[in-house]
């Protein structure tokens, strides 16, 4: 009779640690690198969590709301200005800037957020 072990030789054992090594050295980098793309969409939430606050303050001031913000100064993009805007302000570690002006004519202008060294762009609507 011929009698089996069921257990693992050792060179099956080693095969597996190198290939698990090389499946980690190829993971590892692309963890790394999420911080980037996370402050990118962190400032696109913000972004977006703005442009919809404009749009609600916008359609609230239209319908004679009191409690709508009016957006007519020469330049809006400013935490001071827009933070009320949204629920809780603008989150800390983000910055608004940009040059829009709803002083004249403009239905719209556009603001920067910026989260360390990634931004995106919020459109702002302005309710006179």
């Amino acid at each position: 009779m011929k009698q089996t072990n069921g257990g693992f030789t050792l060179i099956e054992l080693v095969v597996v640690i190198v290939i698990l090594g090389i499946l980690a050295a190829v993971a590892v980098p692309k963890f790394f690198d999420l911080s980037g793309e996370a402050e990118t969409a962190a400032a696109q939430g913000v972004a977006g969590s703005l442009a919809s606050a404009s749009s609600v303050n916008f359609a609230a001031k239209k319908v004679g709301s009191a409690s709508a913000i009016t957006l007519n100064q020469a330049n809006v993009c400013t935490s001071a200005i827009l933070g009320p805007m949204m629920q809780g302000g603008i989150p800390t570690g983000f910055t608004l800037s940009g040059t829009g002006d709803c002083s004249g004519t403009a239905e719209s202008v556009s603001c920067t957020v910026t989260k360390g060294t990634k931004t995106a762009s919020a459109q702002v609507l302005c309710a006179r």
